[in-house]
């Protein structure tokens, strides 16, 4: 599969993976401000997200796969892997398999370990979505806000509108496979599965996902693990507070 991806800047190549229901674009303000530091930034859209291409198949390891393809295909190596949620468990996947192609690996705000399923109401409330009948964002919206309550939260899966033609909104992500899928999202990365060069992982002190007791097994699993933490921000820390994240995530690859 041939993944779409928003290309910028010179130098060492920093890919970057977003999460579940996400896009590469989510990621645009932040990855240009990386690009201005020598670096040729790449967006990734995941299968099933974004402009990348459907598939029925949805899991981490033909996610990883995926991810191979597009670093062979485009002659990277030695490069700087940021995951972020679902991004960050695929990042984890491809490194203990593919660690060669690593320079520097940032996972941000998810465990190595297993997450129960989490996101039903706001598959729900995609689901429920009759682009048939609704003919506006704000018509969107409102059907939505009947399952998620959170406005930032429905103004992030918004962003999957497109316009299919004149007057006929849809989908970007491909709902149907994420759903019959979606309990791949939560797995474990196995505990016979270790990456034994320089990671940082970032939590955001607002955040669940990373506890203080789920550090032992990262640490099991990265053994050269840094963990920080990103202050005045929940699960979407480089959206919640670009600047501190930015500084850290600089500080380490700079290194």
């Amino acid at each position: 599969m041939k993944l779409h991806a928003n290309v910028f800047g010179e130098g060492i190549p920093f890919l970057i993976l977003h999460g579940f229901l996400g896009m590469g674009d989510n990621w645009k303000t932040l990855g240009k401000k990386i690009s201005e530091q020598g670096y040729q930034v790449h967006l990734i859209d995941q299968r099933n997200h974004g402009r990348s291409p459907h598939s029925s198949e949805f899991n981490y390891d033909i996610l990883t796969e995926d991810l191979i393809a597009y670093c062979v295909g485009n002659k990277l190596k030695d490069v700087v892997l940021l995951g972020h949620s679902m991004g960050g468990k695929t990042a984890m996947f491809f490194a203990v398999k593919y660690p060669e192609i690593i320079k520097k690996l940032i996972i941000a705000d998810i465990g190595t370990k297993y997450y129960p399923l989490h996101h039903q109401d706001i598959l729900d409330g995609l689901d429920t979505l009759d682009f048939e009948v609704l003919k506006t964002r704000g018509e969107v919206d409102k059907a939505l806000s009947v399952y998620v309550k959170d406005v930032g939260v429905r103004m992030f899966l918004m962003k999957n509108l497109f316009w299919k033609e004149k007057g006929v909104l849809g989908l970007r992500i491909h709902l149907d496979a994420l759903i019959e899928n979606v309990a791949e999202i939560g797995v474990a990365l196995p505990d016979n599965m270790e990456y034994e060069n320089e990671t940082l992982f970032l939590k955001g002190a607002k955040s669940n996902y990373i506890l203080d007791e789920d550090e032992l097994l990262i640490k099991k699993q990265f053994p050269k693990a840094e963990i920080k933490e990103i202050p005045n921000a929940g699960h979407w820390l480089h959206a919640e507070n670009p600047a501190d994240f930015f500084a850290t995530i600089m500080e380490f690859v700079k290194n």
